[in-house]
Order: structure tokens, then C-alpha cells, then sequence
């Protein structure tokens, strides 16, 4: 993050879709949104029936609440929370539509030229994708600008509605120093990680993307970074 050299890499420009890592880009407008004075993070969010009947992995919001907007950011980051990132979307952009138009707008403005957006939480698409080098370019633009996310990130549980739920960056268990970033999972492209960690006064961050399972996601970021944090050892230019 120091010097945004990338010290390691292989296949980064590959085509695949991001699934929830889709969420650091909806997390990304959202505190910008913020930041701006447009939304503020108490601001109640009535939930959708849209929004509600969003499967997969998810809050487990009823239609018709209304959920503050601070609450549904924690969701979206900590538990990967689809239907969350459906009422933030309608929230901030209006409708969903028109929040992915500002999602793709902002992706063009990071200089994410491969990547394209069809929602704003991930689940499969068609003609959705991304690749692993513009998934480092917007985690790279995120915490530089919205440092205080890795608040949220680096939580390990989440309740909501008596309902406990485990950030599913196993990272954040096993690996000293890791405090964030995300995890994502599609039948088509497999298991996705942007992974953060820092020592002293380096940060690395990896991106893992289309592993098979969970156990190598979290064995090849592992590898990543103890590879990262030696080169930056033998050499501090590097950090």
C-alpha cells in the first residue's frame, strides 16, 4: 500500500465474476455518499420487498423495517449481506438500476477497465465480471480513502435479530495481523478473497481469485503475504 508496487502476480487480468467482493465497490459509494453529506449513517432505511426476498447469504431483513444505515454497512461487511446491499442500493442510488450506473462510473474513474457491474452485491450475472488486478486497484482506493472501513471488516461475529453470524475471512482467526477485507463465492468462478494485513508500518493486501475451495483461498492468501512481508523484510524500499 506504501508504494503500490505489486510484488507478486499471476494470471491478474483473467476475466471472472467477483461475486461479494462486488460489495467493497457498493461499500465504496456508500461512505462516499457519506463523506459528501448525503446520507448519513443514522439515516432509517425502509426495507423493500426487493430487498427482502434477496437470497443467499443475508441479514435476514423483513420488508417494511426500518433499519438504520450504519446497521446495513456492518451486514454488507461483516456477513456479505445480499439483501442489505439491495436496500443501501435503492437508498443511496434511487433504485438499484441507478446505483449500478454510479457503481460501473466509479469503476471506470478507479481505472478498472476490465470490469463490468450488473448489481450491487455480486450474486451471478450475466456479462458481470472483474479481474484480480482491478479488484486490488479498488481495495487499494478504498482504504487509502476510507481507512475507518477496516472497523467494520475485521469483525469476526455480527448479530442481528438474535441471529449470530461468522465473517467468512478466516483470516481474521488464523493470520497475525489481518484485519479485513473480503471474501466472495460463485458456482461459476469459485472462491475470491481481498485480504489485508499489516505489520509495523507495511500494509499488504492479496487478491486470490477462483480457488476451489475455501481451505486453498485461505492457504494461497496465506502464501501471498508471508511471500510479501519477507521481501519487505530483506528489502524496506519495497514496503
Amino acid at each position: 500500500m506504501t508504494t503500490g508496487r505489486i510484488l507478486l502476480s499471476r494470471n491478474a487480468d483473467d476475466p471472472l465474476q467477483p461475486a461479494s467482493i462486488t460489495k467493497v465497490l457498493s461499500l465504496y459509494l456508500a461512505d462516499e455518499a457519506i463523506r459528501d453529506g448525503k446520507v448519513r449513517p443514522t439515516d432509517p432505511v425502509k426495507i423493500s420487498q426487493k430487498a427482502g426476498r434477496t437470497g443467499g447469504s443475508r441479514m435476514f431483513l423483513q420488508a417494511g423495517s426500518e433499519i438504520p444505515l450504519a446497521e446495513l454497512l456492518k451486514g454488507m461487511a461483516v456477513v456479505s449481506a445480499n439483501d442489505a446491499s439491495v436496500a443501501v442500493a435503492e437508498y443511496i442510488g434511487g433504485n438499484v438500476e441507478d446505483f449500478v450506473k454510479q457503481m460501473n462510473g466509479k469503476a471506470h474513474e478507479l481505472g478498472m477497465n476490465n470490469s463490468f457491474f450488473k448489481n450491487p452485491n455480486g450474486l451471478p450475472a450475466r456479462g458481470q465480471f472483474t479481474t484480480a488486478r482491478d479488484i486490488l486497484i479498488l481495495a487499494c482506493d478504498y482504504l487509502r480513502r476510507f481507512p475507518e472501513s477496516l472497523d467494520l471488516h475485521s469483525q469476526q461475529y455480527y448479530t442481528y435479530r438474535d441471529i449470530t453470524q461468522r465473517n467468512r475471512n478466516s483470516l481474521l482467526r488464523h493470520y497475525p495481523n489481518a484485519d479485513g477485507l473480503k471474501t466472495g463465492w460463485v458456482v461459476q468462478s469459485g472462491y475470491h478473497i481481498v485480504a489485508t494485513a499489516k505489520r509495523g508500518n507495511t500494509r499488504l493486501l492479496a487478491v486470490v481469485m477462483g480457488a476451489k475451495t475455501p481451505a486453498i483461498r485461505a492457504r494461497e492468501t496465506e502464501k501471498l503475504l508471508d511471500e510479501g512481508f519477507m521481501m519487505v523484510r530483506e528489502d524496506p524500499r519495497q514496503g
